[in-house]
């Protein structure tokens, strides 16, 4: 017989011992995540209803809200493990910000503009700023960091 005895295995962490924070966190995130899969899957549909330029275009708007990140390139070395370039910080937040392409696309049908391509690129920024909502990525302070 052995005198070892296993340790005991935790409890899942879920119902009280999960707090209210946590859980309101978590419930935000699979919205964020349903948003994203739902405006990605709308980009692709607009890309293949509409051909190749609508296609392209609701990838490189899906792409762009990071680019802003080359804004503080040159500063990036000098800068915190996950801080953004102070510099970068204005142009990064007004390309994450979720309403600017939801308004967007909520005038499109009233607007004089009726170009499939130029909706699927507001579908694709839309897919982007989900995404990032999703895993946890927001708008940054003024030093950079991210908001909590």
């Amino acid at each position: 017989m052995s005198t070892l005895t296993p340790a005991p295995t935790p409890a899942p962490v879920s119902g009280p011992a999960l707090g209210k924070t946590a859980k309101w966190t978590l419930v935000r995130r699979a919205a964020w995540l349903a948003n994203a899969l739902f405006w990605s899957a709308f980009a692709v549909l607009e890309g293949v209803n509409h051909g190749w330029l609508a296609g392209l275009l609701a990838g490189l708007f899906f792409i762009a809200p990071d680019l802003t990140f080359l804004v503080g390139l040159r500063d990036a070395p000098k800068m915190a493990r996950g801080q953004l370039p102070p510099r970068a910080v204005p142009y990064y937040n007004t390309a994450h910000r979720a309403l600017v392409p939801v308004a967007l696309i909520a005038l499109y049908p009233f607007s004089p503009v009726v170009w499939a391509p130029a909706f699927a690129a507001l579908c694709g920024w839309l897919a982007h700023i989900s995404y990032d909502r999703a895993f946890g990525y927001g708008l940054r302070t003024k030093e950079g960091f991210q908001r909590g």
